[in-house]
C-alpha cells in the first residue's frame, strides 16, 4: 500500500515534534547564552549562573541537534517518497446487473443413506455373539511364563 506522506499520521508526529524539539532547544541556548553573557560582562555572574548555565547550553543543544535531526529525516523521507513511483490504478469495470445469468446449476440428486435391514442386523448380532464366546474360552498354558 502505497500511501502518501500527507495522509500519515507519523510524517506528521515527526515533523511537529522535530520543530518542536529544535524551538525549545534554541530558546534554551539563547536563553542561557544570553544570561552568562550579561552577568559575566557585568561582573555579577555567581557560581550557580554560570556552572549550571553550562549544563543548561549542553541540554539545549542536544534538544536543538535532535530537533534538527529529526527535520532532516522528514525532507529524507519525503525525497525517497517522491522517488517512488505511485501505483497505477485498477480499472474496475461495472457490473452488468440487467444482464440474464446463463449459467444453468446443475443439481445433483441427492445421496440417499439405506437403514440396515431386520435380518442384517440380526445377522451381525450372531457373528458379535461367536465371538465373544471364543474370546471366553480358557487356555491352558503348558509352561510356565517366566522361565530360568
Amino acid at each position: 500500500m502505497n500511501k502518501s506522506l500527507t495522509r500519515s499520521i507519523g510524517f506528521w508526529l515527526l515533523l511537529v515534534l522535530s520543530l518542536a524539539t529544535t524551538a525549545v532547544g534554541g530558546w534554551i541556548v539563547a536563553g542561557q547564552l544570553g544570561t552568562m553573557t550579561s552577568t559575566l560582562t557585568d561582573g555579577t555572574a555567581t557560581g550557580v549562573e554560570v556552572y549550571v548555565g553550562q549544563s543548561l547550553v549542553v541540554v539545549g543543544a542536544a534538544l536543538l541537534a535532535a530537533g534538527v535531526l529529526g527535520i532532516l529525516l522528514a525532507v529524507a523521507l519525503t525525497a525517497v517518497q517522491a522517488l517512488i513511483p505511485a501505483a497505477t490504478p485498477v480499472v474496475v469495470e461495472p457490473i452488468d446487473w440487467t444482464a440474464e445469468n446463463d449459467a444453468t446449476v446443475d443439481e445433483a440428486p441427492a445421496a440417499t443413506i439405506d437403514a440396515p435391514t431386520a435380518s442384517e442386523v440380526s445377522d451381525a448380532d450372531t457373528k458379535d455373539s461367536d465371538t465373544k464366546d471364543a474370546d471366553t474360552t480358557p487356555v491352558t498354558e503348558t509352561e510356565p511364563s517366566i522361565t530360568r
